[in-house]
This record gives structure tokens, C-alpha cells and sequence, in this order.
């Protein structure tokens, strides 16, 4: 293999992997917002007084 073709080579891989990184980064940045609007809905949802009281009449 000649230096052109190596260095040719070396180069899409590090786009590649340039590439893969943007992606994953891209995933993380959604998963955190969606798990951030998760947890304020499920803090909004919150009502203490349910759950108290059991009623046993049959």
C-alpha cells in the first residue's frame, strides 16, 4: 500500500469515527431532554393526600 492510499485510509477513519461521536452525542442530548420532561411530568403528577386512606367495605 502506498502513503496516498494509507493516508486516504486514515482519514475516512477518523471521519468516520468523527461521525459516530456527533451521533452519539446527538442520542445522549435527546435521551437527557426526554428524561428531563419525564421527570417534571411525573413531579406535576404528584398528589400526596392519594394513597392514604383504603376503604374496606365489601
Amino acid at each position: 500500500m502506498d502513503i496516498a492510499a494509507l493516508s486516504m485510509s486514515l482519514s475516512q477513519m477518523k471521519l468516520s469515527q468523527a461521525v459516530g461521536i456527533s451521533v452519539l452525542k446527538m442520542a445522549k442530548e435527546t435521551a437527557v431532554s426526554q428524561n428531563e420532561g419525564l421527570l417534571q411530568a411525573m413531579q406535576q403528577s404528584v398528589q400526596p393526600h392519594l394513597g392514604q386512606r383504603i376503604d374496606l367495605r365489601a
